[in-house]
């Protein structure tokens, strides 16, 4: 049996204790983690390169310059890398300026390679299907001239674009497994990478596959200009050293970040076709903001009344949530941007819209008079 004073303190602080578990509730599914995580990179064991985990990303140690006249720079990338997972939709390589954080990324989609140049806001992408397998390495080689870009896949060529020029595109910070401004990290094992100032040749292109898939490096005729090799043969340490002398070394954090964290990002530039768009940054915080403008709005009007309860609990959805994306801003593994403000504040009106109806407050009604709260 439960005392009558007990029950009085039980009905006195339950709508209390309700508010503020709610409360508690989205504070702990908008922040968690509460810190950033360890950075998920490691050697590989008993060869050379790294695999790259959840929340794992390497970056360089300083800029790189693709040196040329106007946007007619001519460039190369090889990269050897194998992809743990087939159903995998995520960044594996870019470079990023402050101008422009995306302005150049490499992206497994499932099986396919996209290439995706970003200029003015405007995307521009090109890919080849089947580039990717999950349990063999593929030696991906892109080339681009003043007058196209080529893609090769295993020393094959798998596509050419004509009128598509990288340019000055790979200039700026490199960042590997992870995307720039996203927590969009890819997971797999990289075992090689290099960067030429040069249009490779079909003929160096197979060479160099032949070469660094049987002997762990390419074989330079020394034509190529390069400007940075990566053979991840240290298997040990933070750093990835450059083989070509001067160089930018590859760093690995030892916590992941972000090497620009988004803040307040406007709505329209969080915007992605798809379904995965509308549940996942647009249905789920509208329903999960909804029992806080119901149980505050009822807080409110019943236990502490106030004057305009629901206006003060729509200012109060919008006033967490802003708090949320601004400290998500410091969370690498968050988003900080406006879409969430928008719907959340919308989520706790429709809670305060519901609580304004009669069988909601009806049913909180029987709630709060029900047998075990009731006096005996």
């Amino acid at each position: 049996m439960i005392s009558e004073p007990t029950r009085e303190i039980i009905r006195a602080r339950l709508p209390g204790l309700v508010c503020l578990s709610v409360l508690c509730g989205i504070l702990v599914a908008g922040l968690w983690p509460f810190h950033a995580p360890r950075n998920a990179v490691t050697w590989l064991e008993n060869q050379n390169g790294l695999r790259f985990g959840r929340y794992g990303t390497i970056v360089s140690s300083g800029v790189f310059q693709m040196a040329g006249s106007g946007d007619e720079a001519s460039s190369s990338l090889e990269i050897w890398l194998q992809p743990g997972r087939s159903n995998a939709s995520s960044i594996f390589l870019s470079f990023s300026t402050p101008e422009n954080p995306l302005q150049f990324s490499l992206n497994q989609y499932f099986s396919t390679l996209v290439l995706q140049r970003e200029i003015q806001s405007r995307q521009l992408r090109i890919g080849i299907e089947r580039a990717f397998r999950q349990i063999q390495p593929s030696f991906i080689t892109i080339t681009s001239s003043t007058q196209q870009t080529a893609m090769y896949v295993n020393g094959a060529l798998a596509r050419i674009f004509p009128q598509f020029q990288l340019g000055k595109d790979l200039t700026g910070q490199l960042v590997i497994g992870a995307s720039p401004v996203a927590s969009d990290t890819w997971r797999g094992q990289l075992l090689g990478l290099a960067i030429y100032h040069q249009e490779l040749t079909a003929a160096e292109v197979l060479q160099h596959y032949d070469t660094w898939t049987k002997q762990g490096r390419p074989e330079l005729s020394g034509n190529e200009r390069a400007i940075a090799l990566y053979l991840f043969s240290e298997r040990s340490g933070n750093i990835v050293h450059n083989a070509v002398q001067p160089g930018i070394d590859l760093h690995i954090p030892e916590r992941f970040s972000l090497l620009q964290q988004p803040f307040l990002e406007p709505f329209w530039k969080e915007y992605k076709p798809g379904w995965e768009h509308w549940v996942d940054s647009l249905l789920i915080n509208i329903v999960g903001f909804i029992p806080l403008g119901f149980f505050f709005c009822a807080y409110w009007s019943y236990r502490r009344p106030l004057k305009r309860p629901a206006v003060v609990t729509t200012v109060l959805g919008l006033a967490i949530s802003l708090t949320i994306e601004v400290l998500q801003a410091y969370l690498p593994t968050r988003t900080s941007g406006t879409t969430d403000l928008l719907t959340n504040t919308l989520g706790t009106f429709l809670g305060v819209m519901l609580y304004g109806s009669k069988t909601a407050r009806a049913l909180l009604a029987k709630v709060y008079e029900s047998p075990f709260l009731r006096k005996g």
